[in-house]
């Protein structure tokens, strides 16, 4: 597929001011990784509206502190929005509460991981053989990526397949034919901002018996997670 359209930026939250003054917000994370690649920013968050999906290559849904079970207006919108994006097969990825919010939208349910937080850098095993899809067939069977989240996707939508989990997490990444992903993980993250928010979430990763310390220990570099998005607009350009 080529496309000479830019690649749309859904900023669904912000960073915390001291990782976005280093390493920039979502949005410029996930631009970064995605290269040379023209790119349109838009924040439903901030009241900006949702633009036509046709007119972009295909469009990539960022992370969010908020919670997809809070269902705020600018969420709701985004959410029947997605709809159409799916429905018009305009190339789409969701990262962490994008991927979360794709999922509801699409008639999954999104709520807290019974298992509990699940931060740090973790082992993700693909749960199916991948030599067909465009995207995942990228990964190995067994790759390390990093995570930041407190909820999950409990259920996938009825058309949703299962592609990937963690031991913490049973739904690490989806895909919804033709051109939908969805990735739990955070593909766009470095070693320092996955470290940032392990620490400011050192106290409520002890509420649930977690150990902060030995999280923060074991994170490591997470090349072929990181591959995601170069992939992603290389497909579509």
């Amino acid at each position: 597929m080529s496309s000479t359209n830019p690649i749309l930026i859904v900023k669904l939250g912000s960073t915390y001011p001291a990782i976005s003054h280093r390493y920039g917000d979502f949005d410029n994370m996930v631009i970064k990784n995605l290269g040379d690649i023209p790119t349109i920013v838009v924040s439903p968050i901030e009241g900006e509206k949702l633009p036509e999906p046709g007119k972009f290559a295909g469009i990539v849904l960022t992370g969010s502190h908020d919670m997809v079970t809070d269902n705020k207006d600018w969420s709701k919108r985004t959410e029947t929005w997605i709809q159409s994006v799916v429905k018009s097969r305009i190339p789409l990825l969701g990262i962490c509460y994008g991927h979360q919010l794709i999922a509801q939208a699409m008639g999954g349910v999104v709520g807290d991981n019974p298992l509990g937080r699940e931060f740090g850098t973790v082992e993700i095993e693909l749960t199916k053989n991948l030599k067909n899809n465009i995207l995942f067939k990228i990964l190995p069977e067994k790759f390390l990526a990093h995570v930041s989240h407190k909820q999950s996707v409990l259920k996938l939508p009825v058309k949703a397949e299962l592609f990937a989990s963690s031991k913490r997490e049973p739904c690490q990444a989806f895909f919804i034919a033709p051109c939908t992903w969805g990735v739990q993980f955070h593909p766009e993250f470095n070693l320092p901002v996955i470290s940032e928010y392990i620490k400011r979430s050192a106290e409520l990763l002890k509420s649930e018996g977690q150990n902060p310390d030995e999280i923060l220990k074991g994170i490591k570099p997470t090349p072929e997670s990181e591959k995601i998005l170069r992939k992603f607009s290389e497909m579509i350009n």
